[in-house]
């Protein structure tokens, strides 16, 4: 995936800005104790969601809760620009489970 900033890491929080090129985004994914906030900083961020299926599109200042265990990919929605966004995990302690794992 793209670059990112940390900002805080601790055992059960994290905050970090990520950086997407065009086209790039994370596979789908969960985590089991970890809520996901997504907040877009610049361009367009598309956050893809299973069980039940829906896509988001957030422009600068949008922002999605993710929780626990809901199934995921975040990407940049845009062909030419880089997007970026910031995100604040919580709630315990991190995992990243690949949907082939889940």
């Amino acid at each position: 995936m793209g670059d990112e900033e940390i900002l805080v890491m601790t055992h059960d929080a994290r905050v970090r800005i990520m950086l997407l090129a065009p086209g790039e985004g994370t596979v789908f994914h969960h985590h089991s104790r970890v809520t996901d906030h997504i907040f877009c900083l610049s361009g367009r961020i598309k956050v893809r969601l299973k069980d039940p299926r829906e896509s988001r599109v957030l422009v600068p200042g949008g922002r999605i809760e993710v929780p626990p265990f809901r199934v995921h990919s975040v990407g940049n929605a845009l062909a030419e620009t880089v997007s970026q966004y910031l995100l604040v995990q919580g709630g315990g302690t991190y995992d990243f489970l690949a949907e082939s794992l889940c």
